[in-house]
């Protein structure tokens, strides 16, 4: 029974709606037939009852009841006993022929009533399978729309699309508008949030440049004291940092968007370009930027491909043990995929903080300071802009403390790109 209810668990909804048509068709044939048999049965008990009545009342011509032949002569008339034996030997003829033609009557019933209704139910389990077939075809179309939001790389990615089913204005129709309002108003959401951090970004930008002017002519000052340097200090400092959190927001705003311009990008050269930029951050602190660097092209946007470098290897320079620490660079093509693996000595990262560093602002408790380096949107934007590109960033605590992130991207034949 368990069996039985798992494997109709599995069929589709269309097969489930026929086999209901089909056996409903069937249970109501049979009970038909069945009706049909007993007044059949009934209508022929009724006719042999009428048949011996009026045998035992009135004899024919030429029966055993005459005194003549049918040639006219006369013969003897039969006493009582022969008559009464006449009459049970007619009865038993009778009873017989009825019996016979009952027999015959109720297997032509049943079995060409069977052989039809098998037929019948054949055809009409055909017809109702395409009849729910066009009852079904809208709710189809809701589910492909719904599959193809859901796949989206960003969250955001497909709720341009609609339904727009046409029709009667019946359940499907209602379910059908009901999910493009919800829809329509997740996409006006999102928009809305990208436009706010667009525009507030940019807001922003000026209020920082001008107090970083500001500071920097009160510095370079010929009476500025040197207390007054050391704050200054300390305000640019913290200018940077909000400098670096705004190019954040733009760029996270920025990486959510549809990639619509769509190059061949070897991440090796990558690789090499943003190990060059940051040499100078990695020996200031004492880290070593290792390369193994292997052909892995992919294709998307050179600009956010090469900010998903950068971010991660600045991520590893800026949260690693010290002097002595070191930042290892792979690339390689696996599995029809361009991988990029970046990963970093330090302190060990417990594997329940993971998942949260790729949400935004999101430090570890250590880094939660406000001059710290590092703005919170490292690897939020690194996720954004893989997703953005269909692929995929994971991240897991190095074997040597620090952190290990994979980045998987789809590959790219470069002549069949070109």
């Amino acid at each position: 029974m368990r069996l039985r209810r798992m494997n109709l668990r599995h069929l589709s909804l269309r097969a489930r709606l026929t086999l209901t048509y089909g056996g409903l068709f069937l249970v109501a044939g049979l009970v038909l037939l069945g009706v049909t048999y007993a007044l059949f049965d009934q209508q022929m008990s009724r006719e042999g009852t009428k048949v011996l009545a009026r045998t035992t009342t009135t004899a024919p011509a030429g029966s055993a009841g005459s005194n003549a032949t049918p040639q006219g002569e006369a013969r003897p008339v039969p006493t009582g006993q022969e008559e009464a034996r006449s009459m049970a030997d007619l009865e038993r003829w009778l009873k017989t022929q009825r019996e016979g033609v009952r027999e015959a009557a109720t297997t032509s019933l049943i079995t060409q009533g069977s052989i039809a209704l098998l037929l019948v139910g054949g055809v009409a389990a055909g017809f109702g399978w395409l009849i729910a077939g066009q009852v079904l075809a809208p709710l189809h179309r809701v589910t492909e729309t719904a599959r193809r939001i859901a796949a989206a790389p960003a969250a955001d990615r497909g709720l341009h699309e609609r339904i727009s089913l046409r029709g009667p204005d019946d359940e499907v129709k209602k379910l059908a508008d009901t999910f493009d309002t919800m829809v329509e108003r997740l996409d006006r959401s999102f928009d809305g949030q990208r436009r706010f951090v667009a525009n507030a970004s940019h807001e922003l930008r000026t209020p920082l440049t001008l107090g970083r002017a500001l500071v920097e002519v009160a510095m370079h000052r010929r009476s500025a004291s040197a207390d007054v340097l050391q704050l200054g200090e300390t305000l640019l400092q913290i200018n940077a940092r909000h400098e670096r959190l705004i190019t954040g927001l733009l760029l996270l705003a920025r990486s959510e968007n549809e990639i619509t311009g769509r190059a061949p990008v070897d991440l090796a050269d990558v690789v090499g370009h943003v190990a060059a930029q940051t040499a100078a951050e990695a020996e200031a602190a004492g880290v070593s930027v290792q390369e193994e660097p292997g052909e892995a092209v992919t294709t998307g946007d050179a600009l956010l491909l090469e900010r998903v470098v950068q971010n991660l290897v600045e991520n590893g320079i800026r949260h690693n043990s010290g002097p002595g620490g070191f930042v290892r660079v792979t690339c390689r093509t696996s599995g029809g995929q361009a991988v990029l693996v970046v990963a970093n000595s330090g302190p060990a990262v417990p594997p329940y903080e993971i998942p949260a560093l790729f949400e935004p602002f999101h430090r570890l408790d250590s880094d939660r300071v406000v001059t710290s380096k590092g703005a919170g949107l490292g690897l939020s934007i690194v996720q954004s802009i893989v997703r953005a590109h269909g692929g995929s960033v994971t991240a897991r605590p190095g074997e040597e403390g620090g952190l290990r992130v994979t980045v998987c991207l789809p590959s790219a034949q470069v002549g069949a790109t070109v």
